[in-house]
This record gives structure tokens, sequence and C-alpha cells, in this order.
């Protein structure tokens, strides 16, 4: 998953983001690790804070453009 990838070319700190999004550091760590999957839900909320579809923060696409 690009989420560290997208969150430090932001410089956006994993607690900001956990703060944003109503989560704790330690799931954000995990998730850039690898150590835990993000549900659907999840991804949702990823790739609506940083405007990038749910394709490329699981590295299906390097085009990070949404469509709508």
């Amino acid at each position: 998953m690009r989420l560290k990838e997208i969150r430090k070319a932001r410089g956006i700190s994993q607690l900001k983001l956990a703060m944003d999004l109503n989560m704790n550091q330690n799931s954000i760590s995990r998730y850039e690790t690898g150590e835990r999957e993000a549900d659907y839900k999840t991804l949702i909320l990823f790739a609506n804070y940083f405007d990038v579809s749910i394709d490329y923060i699981l590295e299906r696409t390097d085009k990070p453009e949404m469509n709508r």
C-alpha cells in the first residue's frame, strides 16, 4: 500500500492523519508497514482524505486521479 509515500509527500505526520480520520497513530503505522490491511471503509477514508483513487493507494495504478 502506498499510504506512507502519499502521507510523507504531503508533509503529514502519522499522528495528524490519525487525528484527522479519528483513528489512532498505531493503526496508521500498522497500515503503512503491512501489519494490518485496511478494510473497504478505511480505504475510502484514505482516498477521500488525500483526494486520490483507491487503486492508487493499493498500487494498482500510478495515476492518482479519481474517476468521477
